[in-house]
């Protein structure tokens, strides 16, 4: 009876449309932000290094570099707040979470693009 209820109340607040993306990806992700009474909505820019959860509880963090200081913002999926996620570049990873990349700076924190091929570097 509880798990109904709850079932019931997670569906109504979830969004029904997604975009297709996936760890190593760079997306940007719109936020609403409200300061006093005004309402403006403010890209993050950034790589994806984790998802977690499901359903109505999915999060994702996102990872840039300001003024040489890196920055991570997790994003509820299914939150009010968020806007629109749009995916950016795609990157390949062989792996579900990039925490490496916190150690990294520069150049070597740059994935590879998804959609070349190694021997000659043209596109698929």
């Amino acid at each position: 009876m509880k798990n109904q209820l709850l079932e019931k109340v997670a569906a109504k607040s979830q969004k029904q449309t997604l975009p297709k993306f996936k760890i190593g990806d760079t997306v940007d992700v719109h936020c609403l932000i409200k300061e006093g009474e005004k309402e403006r909505v403010q890209i993050f820019n950034g790589t994806v290094i984790s998802r977690r959860g499901s359903g109505i509880s999915e999060t994702i963090t996102v990872r840039r570099i300001v003024n040489e200081q890196g920055v991570e913002r997790i994003f509820p999926l299914h939150s009010p707040n968020i806007v629109d996620i749009k995916p950016v570049r795609s990157g390949r990873s062989r792996k579900a979470k990039l925490y490496y990349l916190r150690d990294r700076v520069g150049r070597s924190t740059r994935l590879k693009d998804e959609h070349t091929d190694q021997s000659d570097g043209t596109k698929e």
